[in-house]
């Protein structure tokens, strides 16, 4: 999966590099497992902006990923890999034995062909699925779960792995790419290997419409505002910040705490912020 770089004929392509997608086998997605996808624009149920500068972008389908994976001991074919607009990972399509078909996120090495299954008895082999209880210590994972049957909710995205640690108890200890390492029932589901993809950490946007077609709008730094819009704004000309960095709203930013979880805080055993 390398990058493409382009001749400088502009200065948005001066610097662009993108994936050559050497590794996509198919253009045409599996209608079945396509979804509608009204688009939030950054907006809550409410229908109230809660994260800014997102809007327009290029309309897409939703693909229904398996993040699950209970389809247990049935073996799966991996017939295709395919572009998802929805992350930065591809996504392969299975065949199951049985007839099934479900997207799944291709890790590193799986190819097109591949045998994959899951299971609490199941071979640790980069694709398989199963219980961190059955999971060999020092083994990369991925798409973990952190509730036990609800389906992977982490370590999902372009190159990202997690490590197994420890098991004790009910518990597992997971080292997360953040730095993280932190407490996992030993049910939960984990898929092995790294997610696939691993450059795309090192593209290069290259201009500003390529921003806009993913949906990502302008943002303007506050020192260049007037003080009724933003605290860091004012002065005569160039002017540092004069203060800790605040939010347009007068809250402290960048480093300042706000979680508050006290749920999941407790199976925590060493933060990220930590050195």
């Amino acid at each position: 999966m390398p990058l493409r770089s382009y001749k400088p004929t502009s200065p948005g392509r001066r610097f662009m590099t993108r994936s050559t997608f050497e590794e996509i086998t198919t253009d045409k997605p599996h209608k079945p497992l396509l979804e509608p996808q009204k688009r939030g624009s950054g907006r809550n149920n409410q229908g109230r902006m809660t994260v800014r500068h997102r809007g327009g972008g290029e309309k897409q389908h939703y693909r229904r990923i398996d993040f699950r994976r209970d389809k247990w001991d049935v073996p799966a074919k991996l017939a295709t890999i395919e572009y998802d607009p929805n992350r930065s990972s591809r996504i392969g399509l299975l065949h199951y034995a049985d007839g099934e078909k479900r997207y799944i996120l291709v890790p590193h090495g799986l190819k097109v062909g591949d045998t994959v299954v899951a299971g609490s008895n199941v071979e640790a082999r980069v694709g398989n699925a199963l219980p961190l209880s059955g999971i060999p210590l020092g083994t990369q994972l991925h798409n973990i779960e952190l509730i036990p049957g609800k389906g992977g909710q982490i370590v999902r995205s372009a190159g990202a792995s997690a490590q197994l640690l420890a098991k004790e108890g009910a518990y597992a200890q997971v080292r997360l790419p953040s730095g993280e390492v932190r407490r996992v029932d030993v049910r939960c589901m984990a898929t092995v290997g790294q997610v696939g993809n691993l450059d795309h950490e090192n593209q290069s946007i290259g201009k500003a419409g390529r921003s806009r077609h993913l949906g990502r709008r302008p943002e303007v730094r506050g020192v260049v505002m007037n003080p009724r819009e933003h605290p860091h704004g004012g002065g005569e000309g160039k002017s540092p910040t004069g203060m800790p960095p605040k939010t347009p709203w007068g809250k402290p930013a960048m480093g300042h705490r706000t979680r508050r979880n006290k749920t999941s805080g407790r199976l925590i055993v060493r933060s990220r912020h930590r050195k």
